[in-house]
């Protein structure tokens, strides 16, 4: 059975291993999607190795920039994002003569990253004229998508946000009510506020927002998280990460090589 699976630590918050499963079901699919939750990136060849009908691999936390190490090719894009969450598994034929081919034990890896594609076609829609400027929050590799996808593909300006103060980013402590009104587009790509620790929230002068905020947080367990009550309490709009991982994962069906319609 071809298998497709995603690597992280950890998965428990996890929502492509569902998401896939489903789909297969639905659409009569012969495929199955494994969790492969590993405490370093170290264990990934050893995934590789042990799956030989392993065909796409999504790639989350903490190792989307650890990954790129293993891989063989890196499309551009990812490239220029400095991060990959999807890695096609490609099986090479090895011929033995003539007549007949055998399946290499080194598939080639090549790595994408759909993030970006899911947040662009998830946040276009709601940003206005007056949208110009953005704040993001956290570092991670996530982070990196979410800064080309808002420079490069929507023409915002960007500003990182980080707990500790690192040139050419601010720290929490920085954001003011001249700074939030200058940059109208937070977008949370911390963990905070991820279930369980739902009480959570980023350190920001919400009372100082308005209807003319945008926030979007890519944390999508709770469906609302309190930084998302806190801005639409003050008249912000408002977005979870849910559609952005539905967007995000039938792109990377598509990278996989599938024609299957998801």
């Amino acid at each position: 059975m071809t298998t497709y699976g995603l690597i992280g630590y950890p998965l428990g918050h996890s929502f492509s291993r569902k998401f896939f499963t489903e789909k297969f079901e639905k659409e009569g699919i012969d495929a199955q999607y494994l969790n492969f939750e590993i405490p370093s990136i170290e264990e990934f060849p050893k995934i590789i190795e042990s799956h030989p009908d392993l065909r796409g691999l999504n790639v989350t936390i903490p190792y989307k920039q650890q990954v790129m190490q293993y891989l063989d090719d890196i499309s551009p894009e990812a490239k220029a994002i400095g991060a990959v969450n999807v890695v096609k598994v490609s099986p090479q034929l090895s011929t033995v003569n003539s007549k007949l081919s055998t399946l290499n034990s080194k598939p080639t890896l090549t790595g994408y990253n759909s993030d970006v594609i899911g947040f662009v076609n998830s946040i276009r829609p709601l940003l206005k004229p007056h949208h110009q400027k953005a704040l993001i929050l956290g570092t991670g590799g996530a982070s990196k998508a979410i800064h080309y996808g808002l420079t490069e593909k929507l023409g915002l300006e960007t500003l990182f946000v980080s707990r500790t103060a690192r040139e050419g980013m601010i720290t929490y402590d920085d954001i003011d009510a001249s700074v939030l009104k200058e940059y109208e587009v937070i977008v949370n790509c911390s963990p905070v506020g991820m279930y369980p620790h739902v009480d959570e929230c980023p350190a920001l002068p919400y009372e100082v927002m308005n209807e003319h905020h945008l926030l979007y947080d890519l944390v999508y367990n709770p469906l609302e998280t309190l930084f998302m009550k806190k801005g639409a309490a003050q008249g912000a709009t408002v977005k979870n990460g849910l559609e952005m991982l539905h967007l995000q994962a039938i792109a990377s069906w598509e990278f996989w090589g599938n024609q299957e319609k998801l």
